[in-house]
């Protein structure tokens, strides 16, 4: 990808320690850039920052040095209403849980954001239902979390963060749950989303085989940041 990040994602010499008995340095001078239109993959071992790493970006979390900049924003100066909405608007989290309603439908699951955003209820659900479709839930609408497997809650998840077309998507693990054909298919959705939408993506994953298929591939350990020198190889 090319160097222009005009409306991408910057983050410059961050870091993140939490303090208690031992101080862990959970990021700890990362430096990242990920342009419109260029999926990234962020792999570790548990425990080396990642997800950390993803809360910073999502301002869930501020950093205690460094800067990161959306669009050209930075995010540690946001106000928490600002912080909200620009998680709102701009922003599709991908968590690790799913975090569903658990006594409404796949279809009301995968609306919710587009609700809170001031969406009208019928627009919501017309928007979400492709993006189920395109998971693979599209004879699942009305079924509950309680209803569906493990990985259709994933996919429902997915659904809900893809569903107000952000131009930032940040995937913690989002195949964790998924068989390996499905798992495939996702990342593959993300590649594509990243491509045709210019959205910035970062993907967080264990998957060796998964991260192969971004246009960049980034190793965090301990908190530190490296770029693999090699370029992604397609399966």
């Amino acid at each position: 990808m090319g160097a222009d990040t005009a409306g991408g994602l910057e983050l410059e010499r961050v870091v993140k320690h939490y303090h208690g008995a031992e101080e862990v340095r959970a990021v700890d001078g990362v430096n990242l850039t990920i342009a419109p239109g260029e999926m990234v993959a962020l792999y570790g071992p548990s425990g080396s920052g990642k997800t950390t790493l993803l809360l910073l970006i999502a301002a869930l979390l501020t950093p205690e040095e460094g800067s990161i900049r959306y669009a050209g924003r930075a995010l540690e100066s946001l106000t928490a209403n600002q912080a909200s909405d620009y998680l709102l608007r701009d922003v599709g989290f991908i968590f690790q849980s799913f975090h569903l309603m658990p006594r409404v439908s796949a279809i009301e699951n995968a609306s919710i954001k587009l609700l809170l955003a001031g969406v009208g209820m019928r627009e919501a659900r017309a928007r979400a239902i492709p993006w189920l479709q395109r998971v693979g839930l599209g004879d699942r609408l009305q079924h509950t979390p309680g209803e569906l497997s493990g990985g259709e809650r994933q996919r429902v998840a997915i659904a809900r963060a893809l569903a107000g077309e952000p131009r930032l998507i940040l995937a913690d693990e989002p195949t964790g749950n998924l068989d390996s054909a499905r798992s495939r298919e996702i990342i593959e959705l993300l590649r594509s989303i990243a491509h045709e939408r210019d959205a910035a993506v970062l993907l967080v994953t264990h998957d060796l085989e998964a991260a192969a298929i971004a246009d960049r591939r980034c190793t965090l350990r301990d908190g530190r940041l490296s770029e693999d020198s090699a370029p992604a190889v397609r399966a």
